[in-house]
């Protein structure tokens, strides 16, 4: 009999271990997810700021896993799990599992700011990126149309909450789109002396990486016009006012969150399970502990029995990845009564890019730091390839290169989805589902 196998998140963990057990006729996957595309996280804040379009960070997942004969996808959300029964809740059904793996990743911690949370603007989905998109566009066009620079000035002012490379990346974005850019497609906008901060609560940019790398990252964004504030938190946002812990305060009508993320409690786990960020304790082979039958991977899960990393993996793709292949090993193994396997993540090293022709790598191991435009281009071609199908590379190369070439892209466009259909369909489902009971 064929073991089932419920994957709850469609991301870098549960790709990867859906994509190893395929074709495994042991097996059958089931892959749940509430989106029906897989997307590529770290490029998000370039769908944001116009540089690419979706197309280029997303696939559909069942194209992806087209004629598996052991693959189903099922659209929809987690609401419960069921240990003592093996089976899951979900917002438009029930599943039985043999194994079951949350691979959920994390949404946007906003540290309980009730006012940030209602105003800011999100960096986690790509509805985050295109709402993003479309308020920032609506805002220049609105600046546009504002005779006095003083109350014009807060409607042009970004400020990034977040130092780490999310927030580094962005901010050197917004500054080329400011340079270049939007003097060229706004000119009634010319010496309006628009500002982009970014804050940190720390005393360097990109804690995690090297000293260089910090060092060449401040600064970089320093020479492109980028006001750094260190040393210092966001403790409110009211839409027009950022607040600061030493009282000091930025009038801004953006305010992109761009730091502190939580994991997901499901309700059917043991409170004692999770761990700090609400992130789920596995043992060893990512087995939740004192759950029969349940792991989790990526973001969401932390374990502390790799010696190099006691204190818990970095929530980096390249563990989720890593962890999802390895969970597969395991699940052949556990099939034919062999030893399981111990995950050890293989660091492959870390980079940021601040802007054309400027980037930070390093290397761990053997030990090497890079800057300029060779990190920029190793940023490039890691990227590329780490995209989840040929087709999105082309076109993520095909748009990189316009804007390299010519500093121009064509992707800023206002489009707002219409409220006829659609809605329709999401109103009559969630109907359905109150009738039912589900």
């Amino acid at each position: 009999m064929q073991k089932r196998i419920i994957i709850i998140g469609g991301g870098f963990a549960g790709i990867n271990l859906a994509r190893s057990l395929v074709g495994d006729a042991n097996f059958q996957v089931t892959l749940v997810d509430k989106n029906n595309y897989n997307f590529f996280p770290p490029l998000l804040y370039q769908v944001s700021t116009g540089y690419l379009d979706p197309s280029s960070i997303t696939y559909p997942i069942r194209n992806l896993f087209r004629g598996k004969e052991n693959f189903h996808f099922w659209m929809g959300e987690l609401q419960e799990v069921v240990p003592q029964e093996k089976k899951i809740i979900l917002d438009n059904g029930e599943l039985d599992y043999d194994y079951l793996v949350i691979a959920t990743g994390t949404k946007t911690n906003f540290f309980g700011l009730e006012q940030l949370k209602k105003h800011a603007i999100p960096m986690k989905t790509l509805e985050d990126a295109l709402s993003m998109r479309n308020v920032l566009l609506q805002r220049l066009e609105a600046a546009s149309r504002i005779k006095d620079k003083q109350e014009r000035l807060p409607w042009l002012t970004m400020v990034i909450g977040g130092g780490g490379p999310t927030g580094v990346e962005i901010s050197g974005m917004f500054a080329e789109l400011r340079n270049n850019t939007i003097r060229k497609e706004f000119p009634e906008l010319a010496g309006s002396g628009a500002k982009i901060y970014i804050v940190n609560g720390g005393n360097e940019l990109l804690s995690p990486m090297s000293k260089k790398s910090q060092e060449y990252a401040l600064k970089s964004l320093k020479e492109m016009g980028v006001e750094v504030v260190l040393n210092t938190r966001i403790v409110d946002y009211d839409g027009e006012i950022v607040s600061f812990k030493n009282g000091e305060t930025i009038r801004s009508k953006n305010l992109i969150w761009a730091t502190g993320v939580t994991g997901i409690i499901f309700k059917g786990l043991p409170a004692e399970a999770y761990e700090r960020g609400n992130r789920l304790r596995v043992n060893e082979i990512n087995q939740v502990e004192g759950m029969d039958g349940i792991f989790a991977i990526g973001d969401c899960s932390i374990q502390h029995t790799d010696p190099d990393f006691p204190d818990g993996h970095p929530q980096l793709a390249q563990v989720a990845i890593q962890q999802g292949k390895n969970l597969a090993k395991n699940f052949r193994n556990l099939e034919k009564g062999r030893k399981t396997i111990a995950f050890k993540y293989k660091d492959k090293g870390s980079m940021a890019i601040i802007g054309s022709s400027r980037a930070v790598a390093d290397i761990p191991k053997p030990k090497l730091h890079f800057s300029g435009f060779i990190a920029w281009f190793m940023w490039v071609f890691i990227h590329l390839f780490s995209l989840i199908n040929y087709r999105n590379r082309i076109r993520t190369f095909y748009n990189w290169s316009i804007e390299y070439f010519t500093r121009n892209q064509d992707l800023r466009l206002i489009i707002r989805p219409s409220n006829s259909v659609a809605s329709q369909e999401v109103h009559e489902t969630k109907s359905e589902k109150e009738h039912s009971g589900v």
